[in-house]
Formats: C-alpha cells, sequence, structure tokens
C-alpha cells in the first residue's frame, strides 16, 4: 500500500514538514562531505561580510559556513526543517527567521544572498521566482551577489510524445526507491516524483511541484531586480557551464555605489 501523507507533519510547513526534515540529514546524497565541502569553500571565497541564505534548511550549508567565520543568517518556510539547526555544533550562530523569501526580510545589509539545491523551483511561478530576484537584491548592498544552484531540467531525454524522465531507480532487497520528473513543456512547470518501499512491502509517495526556469530567463529576473551576471560555473568546481552542463552555479552582481 502507498500512502501520501503523514500524521502529524504542520502543513504551514509546506513540502518540507516533520516527516521530511526527520531524514533530511541522514548520510549521503547532498550531504556526502564531497558534495557539501566544495559549495561552502566558493562561498566563503565570495563572502566579504556577513551573508544570507533563502531556504536554508536544516543547516546543511550555514552551519558548516559558519564554522568558518562567515556571519549567516537564513530565512525557511519549514519550523520543523529550521529547528534543526541549533541542534547542530556551531549551528547557533547561525540567525534565523521563519518566513517565505519571496517576501520575508531580514535586517541588515549582506555581502552575499545564496539559494542552492533547486530550490529556486519550488517557486512554481515566473512572478514568484522574480520576485525571490527581488527580495535577493533588497538585502544586498551596492556590488552584493546573488548566487543561485540549480539543476537544468531533463528535457533532452524524453522523446516525442513523452513527459516523464526517470532520475533514480534503486530496487534492494531492504526495500526500494524510484524517483521521476513529469514535465510540462508549455508552463515550464514539473514535478518530482518519490516512491519509497519498506522492507516489509509497505510504502509512501510523494509528489512535489516545482517550476524550471532556464538561465537565460533567469539573467533577466535579475536584470529586473536591478542586478546582472558576473560568473556562471557547471558546478561548485567553477568548471566551464556548456550545452552538456545538467546544473548551473549562477551568480549576479548588484550595481556598485556612485
Amino acid at each position: 500500500m502507498i500512502s501520501s501523507a503523514t500524521p502529524g507533519d504542520d502543513p504551514a510547513d509546506g513540502w518540507f514538514p516533520e516527516s521530511v526534515a526527520a531524514d533530511y540529514d541522514s548520510p549521503g546524497g547532498a550531504n556526502l562531505p564531497e558534495v557539501v565541502t566544495p559549495a561552502v569553500a566558493v562561498l566563503e571565497d565570495l563572502a566579504d561580510g556577513p551573508v544570507l541564505e533563502f531556504a536554508v534548511g536544516t543547516g546543511r550549508i550555514a552551519v558548516p559556513l559558519a564554522a568558518r567565520g562567515v556571519p549567516v543568517s537564513g530565512i525557511e518556510l519549514s519550523r520543523a526543517m529550521a529547528a534543526r539547526i541549533a541542534d547542530k555544533p556551531g549551528g547557533a550562530a547561525v540567525e534565523v527567521v521563519i518566513g517565505d523569501m519571496t517576501t520575508t526580510r531580514v535586517a541588515g545589509q549582506f555581502s552575499m544572498v545564496y539559494l542552492v539545491f533547486n530550490t529556486i523551483s519550488n517557486v512554481t511561478t515566473q512572478d514568484g521566482q522574480v520576485e525571490v530576484f527581488r527580495n535577493a537584491a533588497a538585502h544586498l548592498r551596492p556590488g552584493g551577489l546573488f548566487l543561485v544552484e540549480v539543476g537544468l531540467p531533463d528535457l533532452r531525454r524524453l522523446p516525442p510524445g513523452q513527459d516523464t524522465a526517470a532520475f533514480t531507480v534503486a530496487p534492494g532487497a531492504a526495500g526500494g526507491y524510484v524517483g521521476f520528473d513529469q514535465y510540462d513543456v508549455v508552463t515550464q512547470q514539473f514535478t518530482s516524483n518519490h516512491v519509497t518501499v519498506s522492507p516489509d512491502g509497505s510504502g509512501r509517495f510523494r509528489r512535489i511541484p516545482f517550476r524550471y526556469a532556464w538561465p537565460a530567463e533567469m539573467d533577466l529576473m535579475a536584470r529586473i531586480a536591478g542586478m546582472s551576471l558576473k560568473s556562471r560555473w557547471s558546478d561548485w568546481d567553477r568548471s566551464e557551464f556548456t550545452a552538456e552542463s545538467t546544473k548551473h552555479v549562477s551568480v549576479w552582481k548588484t550595481a556598485p555605489s556612485n
């Protein structure tokens, strides 16, 4: 039997309630040191004063960045996710404000705002994504930076007439997991679908909506917010962004003071 709902989750936490937050820091995947460390190193290098993370989550990036001496604040919609930050070694150094990254303001000006791990796509309208860029720019001092890490839609794998592409198929004796994205190329909406089966045969299905935006569209969003492109890489190693890249790390800059 596949279940999609979990009793006890707070709807105010959106797509990242307690049932998700409880396992978010599990070893592997995005939590591997070889994934976290390069991102933190780039952010430390770019920071020139206090920084702000939109959708700070459980502090996967913010806490190790703060441990390097960078003053870090965060905005997070999910109380269940944010509650994990203070329990991590050094997590008390990260100041978190609960709210929506399209509108919530944090006091002060920052040298950089950053938004990682595809989270810009959790904002499912173009207008909302524009507001993310505007809110980032409003937090930045003159010459400040806005960095986004986001995957590119896997449309090249879709033959004519097909709208679905699997990204993980992991069967096993102890259960299994299947993940696939379903795209609407007209609206740029897509859903990530996650099916997890436990050893006893019970399972869970999660379907999360997203909106993809091409790098050129994000450049226009940045221009609307008064920023211009500074750098675009294929990954945190600052490798060249090419037609074969599966994601991009882009940095936009506000105008310097006169």
